[in-house]
C-alpha cells in the first residue's frame, strides 16, 4: 500500500499566515502538522508516499527532506498547478499510485490515534474505498455519509444543505486501484472541484464495496486559528517535561514544561503544559498552560496563556494575552499606559484591543 498526502491547499480561512508560507508547516507544540501525519503513515507500516504539493513547494521540501528519510519513508514529490479537488489530486498522482491500493491524507489533519488501526482493518477486509468519519454537531461543513450497520456506506454528499448523518469525512481514505475509473468518470462541481465524494459516490452507485468506520480519537482538520490552538491544547496535554535550557533563581517552572537548548527564563513563572522552543528568552513573564512559543522568540514583561507564537516573535509590555496565535517575526509591542495603539497590520488580520 502506497499513500498520497496531500498539502496543496491555499488555506485562505488561516490567512494572513498563508500568504507567506503553507498550512500544513504552521506547528502544532513547535512541529509542523503534516509531521503529525507522516509520521502516523510511517507507524503504519507505510513507505511510500506521494506528497501533492503546490505554490510552496520548495519550503515543503525543505521541511521533510528530499527524500523523506527522516521520517522512515520514501517521499515522491508530485506538483498540483491549481488545489482542484481531491479527486484531481489523486488523478495528478496517477502515476505514482499505478495499480496499487492507497490511502489519502489531508496534510493538515490531526488525528491523535494516528492511521496505524485504520490501514490494519483496511488490509484485513479489503474494499474499493474505505472511509474514516466521526460525529460532528455541523456536519454541513463536510462530506457527510450515510452508513449501515454493518459500515456499508449507502450515500456519501459533500456539504449539503440539511445533512441526513452527523458522520462527516475527516480527509483519511483507503482506496483501491477502482477509485481511478471512478475520479475518471466525475465532472467539476458547482465550485469548479473534481469531489472525491462525488468519485466515492459512483462506487456505491456502480455496486462496489464502500465501507465507513467511525472514529471517536480527538481529530482537528487545523483549518481555522482556532482549531489550531484546539490541536495544540489536545497535544500538550500528552506533553513530558524536559528542561534543557536555563531557568534563574527567581524564576519559577510548574508542572510539565519542555525548555528548549539555549533558551533562558529570568524572573517569570511558567506553568505547564507549556513548550518553549531553543534560543527564547522569557524575562519578567507570565506563561500560563497550553502555551506554545517557538524559537529564538522574546516575551518580556508579558503575560501568555493558551497562545501560539512562531519563531522569531517578540513580544513586550503586551500586558494578557491569551488564544492568541502570534506570526514569525511577529513584533507586539505597547507602552504601560498607552494612549493610543498604533498597528501595522497585514491583509484579513484580526485584532482585539482592550482597555
Amino acid at each position: 500500500m502506497k499513500a498520497l498526502v496531500l498539502a496543496g491547499g491555499t488555506g485562505s480561512r488561516l490567512r494572513p499566515f498563508t500568504h507567506s508560507g503553507t498550512k500544513q508547516l504552521l506547528p502544532i507544540a513547535n512541529k509542523p502538522v503534516l509531521f503529525y501525519g507522516l509520521e502516523s503513515i510511517a507507524e503504519a507500516g507505510i513507505s511510500e508516499v506521494g506528497l501533492v504539493v503546490g505554490d510552496y513547494a520548495d519550503d515543503i521540501r525543505r521541511a521533510v527532506g528530499d527524500g523523506g528519510s527522516a521520517f522512515g519513508l520514501d517521499v515522491t514529490y508530485i506538483p498540483q498547478n491549481r488545489p482542484l479537488g481531491l479527486a484531481h489530486a489523486v488523478s495528478t498522482a496517477r502515476d505514482f499510485l499505478a495499480d496499487d491500493d492507497f490511502l489519502v491524507y489531508l496534510g493538515d489533519n490531526y488525528l491523535q490515534d494516528g492511521v496505524r488501526d485504520f490501514i490494519a482493518r483496511a488490509r484485513i477486509r479489503p474494499a474499493a474505498a474505505r472511509l474514516l468519519v466521526t460525529s460532528v454537531p455541523d456536519p454541513s461543513a463536510f462530506g457527510v455519509a450515510e452508513v449501515e450497520e454493518t459500515g456499508r456506506v449507502t450515500r456519501v454528499e459533500e456539504k449539503p444543505v440539511h445533512p441526513r448523518s452527523d458522520l462527516a469525512l475527516i480527509g483519511v481514505y483507503a482506496f483501491s486501484p477502482a477509485v481511478h475509473e471512478a475520479v475518471g468518470a466525475i465532472r467539476p462541481s458547482a465550485r469548479g472541484e473534481l469531489e472525491i465524494t462525488h468519485a466515492v459516490q459512483w462506487l456505491i452507485d456502480d455496486g462496489q464495496d464502500v465501507l465507513a468506520e467511525e472514529t471517536t480519537s480527538v481529530w482537528r482538520d487545523t483549518g481555522s486559528v482556532d482549531d489550531m490552538l484546539e490541536a495544540n491544547r489536545h497535544v500538550l496535554d500528552g506533553l513530558s517535561g524536559r528542561l534543557e535550557g536555563k531557568v534563574d533563581p527567581d524564576s519559577a517552572v510548574v508542572g510539565r514544561v519542555r525548555l528548549g537548548e539555549g533558551a533562558v527564563v529570568r524572573g517569570s513563572r511558567i506553568t505547564g503544559p507549556v513548550v518553549i522552543g531553543p534560543g527564547s528568552v522569557i524575562s519578567n513573564a507570565v506563561i500560563g498552560p497550553y502555551t506554545s512559543i517557538g524559537a529564538n522568540c522574546r516575551v518580556h514583561d508579558s503575560s501568555i496563556e493558551a497562545s501560539v507564537l512562531l519563531d522569531g516573535a517578540d513580544v513586550e509590555c503586551a500586558g494578557r494575552i491569551e488564544r492568541s496565535f502570534i506570526g514569525r517575526d511577529a513584533v507586539v509591542a505597547a507602552p504601560r499606559f498607552p494612549y493610543a495603539h498604533r498597528l501595522v497590520l497585514g491583509d484579513h488580520s484580526k485584532v482585539q484591543l482592550h482597555p
